[in-house]
């Protein structure tokens, strides 16, 4: 009774396109002699981003066109529906790619079948405005500003001098160095920080926040895990560090002048080594606010889930 549903489930298979589909490549090159201080736009459906820099004051697009195709003669059918622009513009360079609006009905595979990953190289002194749904994005050291987008992807970014403005729907988000005001959010993954100079706001859904060195001001907020911030030197204003479902743990020169107020509801606040005046709770217990060497600006530490530490070094 089963063996013609067996045959037909095993005959679906083998003539199934995501099954038999091998992947071709193709790459298209362009090159533009521009001015620093420009801006570079890329945008794509499903494919990597990459942008690293050079000396030059070129900038060099390659697009790597990754096809679903068993065969050249496919894979060059599958292309006539999707539209690559590379472009010099007014502001600088752009980069697009843009699949035909997909059909109603059965498709086997991943949508579009063609994804475009792009590596472009600017030169230092330049902007960078990304694009891209489901997979990562990557930024070398950069003096300009950087804006990136991706729905589904990491983003990773090295020393970056200019404006920092990052989300991604369920990746993780490494920055190196932010030089200037930082952005950063996910919905489902860790930020990582390695030095923080500017003004810095940070959110998670769904991950751990760490951040090496703090020299500004600092928000930090997750619903779901640890926040640790290693503050150098004085705070430059108030900072807010917070989380629902973990842990704070700070770390602070012995001689900062600042008010903390830290308070948890599924835990204690430690706060040995600090010199502090306590106005209200006190180490140990759930709340502890006071003034730490004299007080100054705002520490502010919440957990709804776990123990909030305060270490002085």
């Amino acid at each position: 009774m089963k063996l013609p549903s067996l045959l037909l489930t095993a005959g679906l298979l083998a003539a199934s396109p995501f099954a038999a589909h091998a992947k071709i490549e193709r790459v298209v090159e362009k090159s533009f002699n521009v001015q620093p201080g420009g801006l570079l736009k890329v945008e794509t459906q499903g494919g990597d981003v990459r942008v690293q820099t050079s000396a030059d004051s070129v900038v060099k697009v390659v697009a790597r066109e990754k096809i679903r195709a068993n065969s050249e003669a496919e894979a060059d059918e599958l292309l006539k529906k999707l539209t690559l622009t590379i472009e010099q513009t007014a502001d600088g360079v752009s980069a697009q790619t843009k699949y035909e609006k997909k059909l109603e009905g059965l498709h086997w595979g991943s949508w579009p079948p063609v994804h475009v990953d792009f590596i472009v190289t600017v030169p230092v002194n330049y902007n960078v405005e990304l694009r891209t749904s489901g997979v990562d994005i990557t930024v070398g050291n950069l003096n300009g500003k950087v804006y990136v987008r991706t729905s589904g992807g990491d983003i990773g970014l090295g020393r970056i001098a200019g404006e920092i403005d990052g989300s991604t729907s369920g990746g993780d988000v490494r920055l190196e160095e932010g030089s200037s005001k930082v952005k950063l959010g996910t919905s489902g993954g860790d930020i990582r920080v390695g030095r923080a100079v500017g003004p810095t706001d940070l959110d998670t859904s769904g991950g751990n926040i760490e951040i090496k060195s703090v020299e500004n001001t600092l928000h930090a907020s997750t619903s779901g895990g640890d926040v640790s911030a290693g503050i150098a030197g004085a705070l430059k204003g108030d900072c807010k560090l917070s989380t629902s479902g973990g842990r704070v743990r700070v770390n602070v020169d012995k001689t900062v002048a600042f008010d903390l107020d830290a308070s948890t509801s599924g835990g204690g606040v430690d706060a040995t080594g600090i010199t502090i005046t306590i106005e209200k709770g006190g180490s140990g217990r759930s709340r502890l606010a006071g003034k730490v060497n004299g007080g100054g600006p705002m520490l502010k530490l919440r957990s709804s889930g776990g123990d909030i530490i305060v270490l002085s070094r």
